[in-house]
């Protein structure tokens, strides 16, 4: 049995801890690559399926509705079982649920499969966090961060290209496969390098709390996904969200009187933690908006295959990809608060540029701008990504992942649902956009929405303390220079 250790940065050397940060890449790699892949195929498999394509969102938001559901028990997972452990079992359940994926009969099938693959998501990416949160000094955060995202920033990219080209040449089906060999090698890495940590002292399971919690995300986020493509009458929609309210206003109470709920809302006390997720929440709501929106529109509007609309969203990964270079130097240089704040309005305008972007246009203009997005993207979440973990106590971290995470994944899957919705009742409110055509009228609505929807973000963020994260990025907010005291990795 291995070895019980309890969290502490001395249990992974300096030397191995960009070994460890690339091996919790690859399990972000697979997870990227696999929603990219997803959105490309969603024409095809709508047709597949014969289904409107709008309504093929749900093999999108299953997932991260079974990752609402599953990640608030991910840190709990690790600290009775050890991380090496929970992580090893989460990508072969990862792995089974893409098999299935790709056998499926109809679009509910899908679904369900999607979702097996969100129980092993919950606890693949936020356990692989965890390790490094727990594992490595502040001071060398910033730095585990960058190569953590650097590898999975491959995902998006390659994610549109191999599934548009298997979608084109082959089947979708084929595009869930993909996430097999890359999972092999991360389950063999994982045995290799990540050390086997469990916290010293296991608090009792909180079995009550996962219902509630469980069953209120769930209640609502089915009844967004089901009513955004009018799928669900308005008094069953009213039901589902009744009762997720009242599971969630339940499970509040409930944390108050526990001394380790599975989702400790005591951490919304912790200033940079709670200015991360509400801005980061408004970003994520346009960034899984644009995810699924822009391929669809590409080849409805465009009437581009499947493969060429992958090419163009290559683009956007790609430009991240250049960013992450750049970010941690950036952010040592000038300080988290002000990067976040400026940075923050490129979103809502690259929302209102595709609302504009007609079909008389050059697609070399959409690269050249995704290329930017990608770039400014890649930036706002590494900050993001970060930050909030700034002035967390170490003992706290598992709680703080589990509660982060399970943030982001319904940020994300609201942002789908609202898109959808937006995208299904303007086609039948306006029978043509500004492009000559109901579709691209209806996908500039979408867009537009989003952009409104991602633009507080910025406001948020001007709440930060100019010196917030200055102990994880070296930055000295009263001198405006970089301090030389801090460590790399």
């Amino acid at each position: 049995m291995p070895t019980t250790q309890p969290p502490s940065p001395d249990v992974i050397p300096p030397g191995r801890r960009r070994i460890v940060a690339l091996i919790v890449a690859s399990t972000l790699f697979m997870e990227q690559m696999d929603g990219t892949v997803l959105t490309t195929a969603l024409p095809t498999m709508a047709r597949t399926f014969g289904v409107d394509v709008a309504r093929t969102a749900v093999a999108l938001t299953s997932y991260m509705l079974s990752l609402a559901i599953f990640i608030p028990a991910s840190g709990p997972m690790a600290d009775r079982f050890g991380g090496r452990r929970v992580l090893q079992w989460a990508i072969i359940v990862f792995m089974a649920g893409s098999i299935l994926c790709s056998m499926a009969p109809d679009l509910w099938t899908l679904a369900l499969a999607r979702a097996l693959q969100g129980i092993g998501g919950a606890m693949m990416v936020p356990v692989g966090r965890l390790v490094i949160l727990q594992n490595v000094p502040k001071s060398a955060l910033i730095g585990a961060m960058f190569w953590m995202m650097l590898p999975a920033t491959l995902g998006p990219m390659t994610g549109p290209v191999i599934g548009g080209a298997l979608t084109t040449y082959l089947s979708w089906r084929w595009i869930f496969y993909i996430n097999i060999p890359v999972g092999l090698v991360a389950i063999v890495m994982t045995r290799l390098f990540i050390p086997q940590v469990r916290a010293p002292h296991v608090a009792p399971f909180d079995v009550r709390g996962i219902v509630l919690s469980g069953t209120g995300l769930a209640a609502l986020m089915l009844g967004a996904e089901l009513s955004s493509h009018g799928q669900l009458p308005a008094g069953a929609m009213l039901g589902l969200v009744s009762v997720g309210m009242l599971c969630l206003w339940a499970y509040a109470r409930h944390a108050r009187h526990v001394a380790h709920p599975v989702l400790d809302l005591s951490l919304w006390r912790v200033s940079t933690f709670r200015v991360s997720i509400c801005a980061g929440a408004f970003s994520r709501l346009a960034t899984g908006a644009i995810a699924f929106l822009l391929p669809s529109f590409l080849q409805l509007e465009f009437g581009l295959s499947a493969a060429r609309s992958g090419t163009i969203t290559f683009v956007a990964p790609l430009g991240a990809l250049g960013m992450r270079v750049l970010a941690v130097r950036l952010y040592r240089q000038w300080g988290f608060r002000r990067i976040l704040v400026l940075n923050a309005v490129v979103l809502p305008a690259g929302c209102c540029f595709l609302a504009a972007f007609g079909a008389n246009w050059s697609l070399w203009v959409l690269v050249v701008a995704m290329i930017g997005l990608g770039m400014s993207q890649a930036l706002q979440f590494t900050g993001y990504n970060t930050i909030a973990y700034a002035d967390m106590p170490p003992e706290r971290m598992s709680a703080a992942t589990s509660f982060y995470s399970t943030a982001q994944q319904m940020t994300l899957s609201l942002g789908i649902c609202v898109a959808a919705a937006v995208l299904s009742l303007s086609r039948m409110v306006f029978p043509a956009g500004d492009t000559g055509s109901a579709t691209g009228g209806a996908f500039s609505a979408a867009f537009v929405t989003m952009g409104v929807l991602c633009a507080p973000a910025s406001v948020l963020l001007a709440r930060l303390s100019p010196r917030a994260g200055a102990e994880i990025s070296g930055h000295d907010a009263t001198v405006g220079q970089s301090s030389p005291n801090h460590t790399k990795i």
